[in-house]
Order: C-alpha cells, then sequence, then structure tokens
C-alpha cells in the first residue's frame, strides 16, 4: 500500500497563536509535537523579528530621544525662521544708564511746601518720557535730627509717602556748623554697597535742569573730579579758589576721601563751601576741576550784585536765589515747564 501524502507545512505562528481553523488554539501545558514539553510556543527567526524590532524601536525612543529632547527643540528651531528681535516684538529695551548722581537737597525740616515743589519740579523731569535722562539720578532732602514734636510725626509722614529723606545725626541744622560735611560722611557709609558715581550737594532754591546737568557731567572723569560754579564770580578759573556752595558735585572716590580724612573732620564748621575748597586743597586732590559758568548762575535782580547773576539762558544747568514762589514760577516758565499741561474740563487757566 502506498504512504499517505505528507501533511502540507505548518505556519509554527499562525498555528501556534491563532490555531489551523479545524482545532481550537493549544493550552498552556500541551505538549507541543515537536518540543516535548510545556510554555509557550517556539517561534521562528523572522516571528522573532517581528516580535523584538517594535521593543527595540521604543527602546531607542526612550533611551536616545527624550535625554535630548532639548537639543533636538533647539536644532529644530536653529533650522527655522529666525526668532524676532525685542524691539520687533514690542519689548522695550532698556538702556543701561551712563553713570548715577545722587543730588543731596541740604534743607530743613520745617519747609515743606519748599519740598513740596522741589518734588514736583524734579519728578517731572525724572518721569519725563520726551527727554530721558541717559543717567540715574536720585534726589534726597537733607536735614539734620529733628527736634520739634510737629516734626517728628509729619516728616514721617513725607517718608512714607516719599522715601526720600535723609535724617542726620550728630549736626545742628546750621548750614555752616558742620552739616555738609556730616552729609557727605555719612552718605559715604549709608551707600557703600551701591556707590554713586557723583555726589552733588545742592541748595533749596537752586533749580537743575536735570537733562542739562546729566549731559554736562556725562563728560566729567569719574574720579578725583570737582565740578560747579568757580567763586570768587569774577573768575571762570576753577583752580583759583572753589565753587559755589549753590550745587557742586564730587566723584565717589573725594567722597569716600572726606568720610575718612582726618583734615575734613578737623575743619567741618565754617563757610561750608569755602571749606570743602580748603579740604581739596590741603589734600591735593580734586585735580579735576570743571567750572561750569554761565550755565550755573544766581537769579539777576533788577540791579545785579556781582557777575553771579545773569538772565536765564536756554543752556542754563541751574538757577540760584530762587528765594520766593514768584521767582519760582519766573524761571519755570521761561522754560516752559507747564507745556505738558492738557486741556480738560476741570480748569480752564489763562
Amino acid at each position: 500500500m502506498p504512504s499517505p501524502p505528507p501533511p502540507p507545512p505548518r505556519n509554527s505562528l499562525n498555528e501556534s497563536f491563532m490555531g489551523n481553523g479545524n482545532h481550537a488554539p493549544q493550552q498552556v501545558g500541551t505538549k507541543q509535537r515537536h518540543g516535548g514539553g510545556g510554555g509557550f510556543p517556539r517561534l521562528s527567526a523572522s516571528s522573532k523579528a517581528l516580535v523584538l524590532l517594535p521593543l527595540l524601536l521604543l527602546a531607542f525612543i526612550f533611551l536616545f530621544m527624550y535625554p535630548k529632547e532639548f537639543e533636538l527643540q533647539a536644532m529644530l528651531s536653529a533650522c527655522g525662521p529666525p526668532a524676532a528681535e525685542p524691539a520687533a516684538a514690542g519689548v522695550a529695551v532698556v538702556r543701561k544708564p551712563d553713570f548715577r548722581l545722587l543730588i543731596g537737597v541740604l534743607t530743613r525740616a520745617d519747609l515743606y511746601e519748599r519740598r513740596h515743589m522741589l518734588r514736583m519740579v524734579y519728578g517731572l523731569q525724572l518721569a519725563s518720557p520726551e527727554e530721558p535722562l541717559a543717567a540715574h539720578v536720585d534726589v534726597r532732602y537733607v536735614f539734620c535730627r529733628l527736634y520739634k514734636d510737629d516734626q517728628r510725626v509729619l516728616v514721617p509722614l513725607e517718608i512714607l509717602v516719599h522715601d526720600d529723606v535723609i535724617v542726620l545725626d550728630g549736626c545742628e541744622e546750621n548750614l555752616n556748623g558742620g552739616k555738609t560735611y556730616t552729609f557727605l560722611s555719612t552718605v559715604a557709609r549709608l551707600y557703600a554697597d551701591e556707590p554713586y558715581d557723583y555726589v552733588m550737594k545742592a541748595d533749596d532754591d537752586i533749580f537743575l535742569r536735570l537733562p542739562q546737568l546729566v549731559a554736562s557731567l556725562g563728560e566729567m572723569p569719574r574720579d578725583d573730579m570737582y565740578y560747579g560754579a568757580t567763586i570768587p564770580c569774577d573768575s571762570m578759573d576753577p583752580f583759583r579758589e572753589y565753587m559755589a556752595g549753590m550745587a557742586y558735585a564730587l566723584s565717589w572716590d573725594l567722597v569716600q576721601w572726606i568720610a575718612t580724612s582726618d583734615v575734613a573732620r578737623n575743619h567741618s564748621v565754617g563757610t561750608e563751601d569755602m571749606l570743602t575748597g580748603l579740604w581739596l586743597r590741603i589734600g591735593d586732590k580734586g585735580k579735576n576741576r570743571f567750572n561750569a559758568k554761565p550755565a550755573i548762575h544766581d537769579y539777576l535782580n533788577p540791579v545785579p550784585v556781582d557777575q553771579c547773576e545773569h538772565e536765564f539762558m536756554p543752556s542754563t544747568i541751574g538757577v540760584h536765589r530762587l528765594k520766593s514762589n514768584p521767582r519760582w514760577a519766573e524761571a519755570l516758565k521761561y522754560f516752559n515747564f507747564t507745556a505738558g499741561l492738557k486741556p480738560s474740563k476741570f480748569y480752564k487757566i489763562d
């Protein structure tokens, strides 16, 4: 009798997992026809490849792609269109100030109205969007310790609102009694961690035009510098005597020297602007001196007193001896200080 024909070749993968169409899928524990033992069916090399390939792909993604996620994004960004510049995106570019200036207005605690006006005059200039300053400027109002009950209430109110007051210890309210020395030596200590480039001592009856002052100081050296309006009035030589006390500036290194020098400490009482010149002369300091006249000058009286007085000029940096509100109004009108006032139904000013 002839032998029966051989069975058709088996598809081990299909038969193992899906059956052959005539038999139910094998149960775990059933002996394989060619394996001789229990467990999962044996897979051919091609079947193993089909199973392992997705697993290897997943492993590659987790091991190599995710740790490089940000690197990959950076590479893709570099290949894409360039990012918009900050200005094009509407973000304002903040310019670093050319220098830092502290203006100490030496005044008296009782002069509340004067400080109110000065805050308006300087505040408008500091906040002007039409003429932004190239420097960082701070204005502080300086007086000696409070000695009246009303001052101990009203000055703290100012501090709460404006935070621009320096109350000095160890001095009496007398400009020629050591107040300037106390101011400069105190500033050197208060701002030791964040020094200014220049410190200016100013009277409370001078109107300083900050843009013009900043432009002038911007051309000055940062060290060993003494700046102001020369005395005597008929002299333009900054080395002859000293700078008028209406407003003069010192570089930070000179302020530090004054704070630690026996020369200044031992000659602190007397005509204050004259003493400042004396300190620098004895200490061989202030080799870089600059005369700002005629841009810094006194108010012109009907009958002039000296050559420090003259009329307002477009180039004026500071006007001194504004002793009354009418004088302040005259100066502010000349320099068109109220030009930014907008029409309103709430007021009418002829």
